[in-house]
């Protein structure tokens, strides 16, 4: 997608000459627009837009992820999926007894289903739609609960943990029992808590891994995706010893949603049980060293692998073309010990991509049209689970010089649809593992690069790995010293970055990256930070709860003054939301906003932005044409709007002098012969 596709209209404002065509502003799943086509639509809840006319270097899919972490009110469909599976932990009830206190801290491993079980209990006192999540930097001492609402605090930290006290705790309990709140804290193990706080802490176990699977088939039977023949089927192999020996060896939640999917493939599709027992036993870590162990001196097994690991459920003409790249890179490895004795055979031919696949344990899966490719896919996938995460995660991080290997080649690779989607997300997992303080360096090559693709592939990068707690400030911190770099590029990935899991999960946070990334002394914004912050922008817009922050922030930055690059930010989205849509017609964005939705929706902001707007003269003329092109608009809902609307601004007309100037030009245009137009 074009980076300068937000600026289709020229540096200045959006053309003016006619009313814009209704039929190009957002509608459903599919917008036609001047320059290619934007297509949106729901993908298991998340946004898609994908522009084909766009050139080579500024190409990428803008597919917005949902968080899995909050700071701010989660959304009800958020918590309602989240419950869909869950069952009770055997320690649940001890934590609905110490949550009759307010506060409720639960000390849990990892997977064991700690989240779920903490929105399990604070669904039961406030609802889906009364928790909000906490930042997990907030000092708890200093901390005031604002709502009679279930708050969560996620992985609290060791310097947090610390500064805990039963004093503290006695007096914060207080303040949220006069309230009717309530409060969980999620604790790792392995972070010590003072003594004190012994009362509040109850040691999380996870749920029966079998009542897991159990429930999982029954949500599957409910969802039709099996007969209550075939779930009964199931059931019965779920309880034989071979499944039942499984789950006793690997007895977390997630391995009881496993096991579910594999009695699904077999009873609906009749894949063999040893089968199925073998693809579940595939994902571990251990069989990802055990099959990189038995490769190792087949470069071929190596690069296919890892592309694979690296570019899952994409097309197989992807996968061959990414190993074709790094096979080479890896025949140059000088690796002592790595030298094959005996005679070598030439092979002109090669095996067949398919025995290739069966040879590393892939397998391709049926063709179907992706969402943003105008051609069938045929997508690669290894036969067992969470097998890609583990061979990456391996590869990556266990064998010297691997990382930058599959660095150089996805520099090297042309971009195709999706990669920096599937390479993001499987690069932000493996770095979530990894340690020391260049961690995170690895991604300033393509944090700085010219081509978008590897900037969204940065921001996928840091959207997955913010949805760790532990590792949230170290994002934060990446981002906030990117924000204030020189380099454009490196502020674009800012702004691409909050236009996703991140920026959702952290609306605050993320205004002021962006109002960061705009406040260099440079006189010009440039167009490729102007259409990834109005990205940034729009995918907050996507949630109706960040309309009056983002609102409020427009207003500031108009106000910053002519010739800063806030306020040039603020006269192109004032423009374009009042001539169009903000972001323009075939620019990225999930949600485009017009000035008659801000009138409709939130009158008492927009006044304030629109008499800001009316007094700027840099502004005045398209807010003007704005409105007046509202007020002649054929529904009745946006003329009832606009009117009480511009009761409103001739109250204050008398103290701003762009507001009373429109206030004559709008008297001007009603009483004016037909001849001379309302424009003239």
């Amino acid at each position: 997608m074009s980076a300068g596709a937000d600026t289709a209209h020229g540096a200045g404002a959006p053309d003016t000459g006619a009313r814009p065509d209704q039929g190009s502003v957002y509608r459903d799943n599919q917008q036609r627009v001047d320059q290619g086509v934007a297509i949106m639509g729901g993908i298991g809840r998340d946004a898609i837009v994908y522009n084909f006319n766009a050139g080579p270097d500024d190409v990428a899919m803008d597919r917005i992820i949902k968080p899995r972490l909050r700071e701010g009110p989660y959304l009800v469909d958020d918590i309602q999926n989240r419950l869909l599976g869950f069952v009770e932990p055997p320690t649940h009830a001890q934590c609905r007894k110490t949550l009759d206190g307010h506060v409720l801290m639960m000390r849990a491993g990892s997977g064991t289903g700690v989240s779920t079980a903490a929105f399990a209990l604070l669904a039961e006192r406030h609802g889906a739609d009364g928790i909000t999540g906490l930042d997990v930097r907030d000092d708890l001492g200093r901390w005031h609960p604002t709502e009679g609402r279930g708050y969560l605090l996620q992985g609290l930290s060791p310097q947090a943990a610390a500064m805990l006290g039963g004093v503290m705790l006695r007096e914060l309990a207080a303040k949220l029992r006069d309230l009717g709140a309530h409060l969980v804290i999620t604790v790792r193990m392995e972070t010590a808590l003072p003594s004190g706080t012994t009362p509040w802490q109850v040691v999380h176990l996870p749920p029966n891994a079998t009542d897991v699977a159990a429930k999982r088939l029954s949500i599957m039977t409910d969802a039709g995706e099996l007969t209550p023949d075939q779930c009964a089927e199931a059931r019965g192999h779920l309880f034989a010893p071979s499944f039942t020996d499984h789950l006793r060896a690997h007895a977390l939640p997630q391995d009881g949603v496993d096991v579910a999917d594999g009695l699904r493939d077999l009873v609906a599709s009749g894949k063999p049980i040893a089968s199925v027992l073998h693809d579940l036993q595939t994902g571990s870590p251990a069989a990802a060293r055990e099959a990189l162990a038995a490769s190792c001196h087949q470069v071929d097994h190596i690069s296919l692998m890892a592309s694979i690991s690296l570019l899952a459920d994409q097309d197989r003409t992807v996968i061959e073309e990414f190993g074709a790249i790094l096979r080479p890179h890896l025949d140059e490895r000088d690796v002592p010990g790595s030298n094959v004795e005996g005679p070598q055979r030439r092979d002109v031919l090669g095996p067949a991509f398919e025995d290739r696949l069966e040879a590393v344990g892939a397998r391709l899966l049926p063709t179907r049209f992706g969402m943003a490719q105008r051609y069938p896919v045929q997508p690669v996938v290894f036969t067992g689970r969470h097998r890609s995460d583990a061979l990456l995660r391996c590869l990556w991080l266990d064998y010297e010089g691997m990382a930058s290997l599959l660095w150089r080649a996805l520099g090297e690779t042309p971009h195709r649809a999706g990669i920096e989607l599937a390479a993001g997300q499987a690069i932000g997992k493996v770095l979530a593992h990894a340690t020391g303080p260049n961690a995170l360096l690895q991604l300033v090559s393509f944090a700085g690069s010219e081509k978008r693709w590897h900037r969204r592939l940065v921001a996928y990068a840091l959207g997955e790995m913010a949805q760790y707690p532990a590792l949230t400030g170290v994002v934060r911190e990446q981002l906030r010293q990117w924000s204030r770099a020189a380099p454009i590029p490196l502020r674009c990935t800012v702004a691409e970055t909050c236009a996703g899991s991140f920026g959702l999960a952290r609306p605050v946070t993320a205004l002021k990256l962006l109002d960061a990334l705009l406040s260099k002394t440079d006189t010009d914004l440039d167009q490729k930070l102007r259409a990834a912050v109005s990205f940034a922008l729009s995918t907050l817009l996507s949630e109706d709860t960040n309309h009056p922050l983002v609102l409020d922030c427009l207003r500031e930055w108009q106000g910053a003054g002519p010739g800063t690059q806030r306020h040039a930010m603020a006269v192109h989205a004032i423009e374009s939301m009042s001539l169009a849509t903000f972001p323009l017609p075939g620019a990225p964005g999930p949600r485009r906003l017009r000035l008659a939705d801000l009138l409709a929706q939130y009158p008492e902001r927009s006044l304030d932005l629109v008499v800001a707007a009316l007094d700027d003269p840099v502004t005045h003329e398209s807010a003007s044409r704005g409105l007046l092109l509202i007020e002649s608009d054929p529904e009745p809902r946006q003329r009832a709007a606009v009117s009480d609307f511009l009761l409103a601004l001739s109250e204050v007309a008398r103290s701003h002098r762009g507001v009373l100037r429109f206030i004559l030009r709008r008297h001007r245009a009603r009483t004016s012969t037909p001849a001379e137009g309302p424009f003239s």
